[in-house]
This record gives C-alpha cells, sequence and structure tokens, in this order.
C-alpha cells in the first residue's frame, strides 16, 4: 500500500477500498476520497446533460425539417428517452436537476448548437418550447 492519488488512481482506489474495507479509517485518503464521491455524482450529471442534449437536438430536428424524418432519427429520439429514464430510475438523486432553469438552459443551448452543426438551420428558439414530461414521453414529437 501507499500508491499517490496522482501517481496512479487506480491502484490508489484499489487500496483505499481495501483500507476501508480492513476497516483502517485512519490509513485512508479522506480528502481525494471525499473529491472521487463528488465526483461520481457530476459523472452521473454529465452523462444525464449529454443524453438530453442529444434527445433535445433531435426533437429539433424533426420538428424543423418534417421533409428529412427518418427512421434514425425516431430510434436515437426513442434511445435517448429510454437512456434517461433508466439513468434517473438508477439515479433518482438526479429528478431534481431536471427542474433547474440554469442547468435547462445550459442543456439548451448544448441542443441549438447540435442541431445548428447538423442541419445548418439557425433558427431555432431560444428558449426550449416544450416541458420535461414532453421531452421525455415516447408519445411526443413536435409537430
Amino acid at each position: 500500500m501507499g500508491t499517490s492519488y496522482e501517481q496512479d488512481v487506480v491502484a490508489w482506489a484499489n487500496e483505499q477500498a481495501a483500507l476501508l474495507r480492513a476497516g483502517k479509517l485512519s490509513a485512508i485518503d479522506v480528502a481525494h476520497i471525499a473529491e472521487e464521491i463528488e465526483d461520481v455524482g457530476k459523472s452521473e450529471q454529465r452523462e444525464l446533460a449529454s443524453r438530453m442534449a442529444v434527445l433535445l437536438a433531435h426533437l429539433l430536428k424533426w420538428q424543423h425539417q418534417p421533409d428529412r424524418r427518418c427512421a434514425s432519427w425516431q430510434r436515437t429520439i426513442k434511445e435517448q428517452r429510454r437512456a434517461v429514464e433508466a439513468r434517473l430510475r438508477r439515479t433518482p438523486g438526479l429528478q431534481p436537476v431536471l427542474s433547474d432553469a440554469a442547468w435547462q438552459e445550459e442543456i439548451w443551448a448544448d441542443a441549438v448548437a447540435k442541431a445548428i452543426e447538423e442541419t445548418g438551420l439557425t433558427d431555432f428558439p431560444e428558449t426550449c418550447p416544450w416541458g420535461t414530461g414532453e421531452v421525455l414521453s415516447q408519445a411526443f414529437y413536435p409537430a
């Protein structure tokens, strides 16, 4: 034992887990363990944000390019909805972030940027026109 966090984070994590299991609490690297635990939550939020941005971008494409709608877009929309629902089921602590206005603005900005990049269009709404319930509903496809 004795690998530093900076030296090899994987070896360090294994050593810290072994120390915790052995009850050797005075030997653990408390500061870095706390940092890693916080990072787990941030990682979960990043995953949710990424999936929501892809979902919203595809809903924008669906709405603004009706002549280009295809099975691939529909599959992506369904898959992102399924993945978001699964993430929320496995990590219910993420649910409140869906109601956070700043988070929603950030996700919307990412979605619009993706939609612009993929379509070349620039006339998307400044704010999301759909509620979270609509966005996550398997039955919802914007006209």
